[in-house]
């Protein structure tokens, strides 16, 4: 996987994740490359740092200690519901689902549901838009 930050025609900044520099140049040349902010495909890489490996787990956390552990959780807490109370529970045919929408073969509409590793990495293969709902610590209790 790689991440780029990338910017539109008109200067909005954002990143995207690929699954290499190749599958990013052939969504780019398709045009389906789009900014979330306006929908321009006039979308080019923005100059970016070289990243560095490091051998700290992908994902972080904040502790409970942390000052902004309280604030962060109850974002995401509001974030969920949001988006679970305005889209379609698609549960198990998440995958199928957003590829349709995304090729024009279902009516455009906010979903959520549930996606395998493999189903993932072939929707970003495809390049279909979708952000994961983050995992909330009382959904592990």
């Amino acid at each position: 996987m790689i991440q780029y930050s990338l910017h539109c025609a008109q200067n909005h900044e954002f990143d995207a994740w690929f699954k290499s520099a190749a599958a990013f140049d052939e969504q780019h040349e398709r045009g389906i490359v789009t900014c979330p902010v306006c929908g321009s495909s006039a979308v080019e890489k923005a100059v970016m740092a070289p990243a560095v490996a490091r051998s700290a787990p992908d994902s972080i956390s904040l502790s409970s200690g942390h000052h902004d552990q309280a604030n962060m959780l109850e974002l995401l807490r509001r974030y969920r519901r949001k988006v679970m109370s305005e889209a379609e529970n698609v549960g198990d045919r998440f995958a199928d689902e957003a590829r349709k929408i995304h090729f024009d073969e279902a009516p455009a509409r906010g979903i959520y549901g549930k996606a395998t590793r493999d189903e993932v990495d072939s929707l970003i293969e495809d390049g279909v838009d979708f952000l994961p709902l983050p995992d909330l610590p009382e959904e592990h209790n």
